[in-house]
């Protein structure tokens, strides 16, 4: 049966409430990823995909509220790196080294990971995502 738009429209509220759902969970991780990382305010924002300066400080401040679907895209695939970087290397200090250490491989053309994961693009916090799991295996 083809969807009709008022079925379509049904679809939307319920998908929200999830979302909804995860923003405070989301937040709350991403700000300590980011204190273990010692990022700046400005990487903050950009890893989050370049909030505006009040919601950003009101996530910050409260640790809650309702990030868009990009942004909670970003947080999934932050978290996902910092898992990997966990169970590539056990030891905290050297996976957040890693995180900022030019890398030669083709991937990163000698930058650092976090310089590739800066440059605003959600598509590049994917191939950091992937770099490292292809890494774990």
């Amino acid at each position: 049966m083809p969807a009709t738009p008022h079925k379509v429209a049904e679809a939307s509220p319920r998908y929200q409430a999830q979302t909804d759902a995860l923003g405070g969970p989301g937040l709350r991780a991403f700000f300590k990823l980011a204190e273990r990382w010692n990022l700046r305010v400005a990487e903050q924002r950009r890893l989050l995909g370049d909030p505006p300066e009040s919601t950003f400080y009101k996530w910050k401040r409260e640790r809650d509220g309702a990030p868009g679907r990009d942004t909670l895209e970003r947080i999934s695939y932050l978290l996902g790196i910092f898992k990997a970087l966990a169970i590539l290397f056990p030891q905290p200090d050297r996976a957040d080294a890693w995180l900022r250490r030019p890398n030669d491989a083709p991937t990163f053309g000698g930058k650092s990971a976090l310089e590739r994961m800066l440059s605003g693009n959600v598509a590049d916090l994917f191939v950091v995502r992937q770099y490292l799991d292809a890494q774990r295996g």
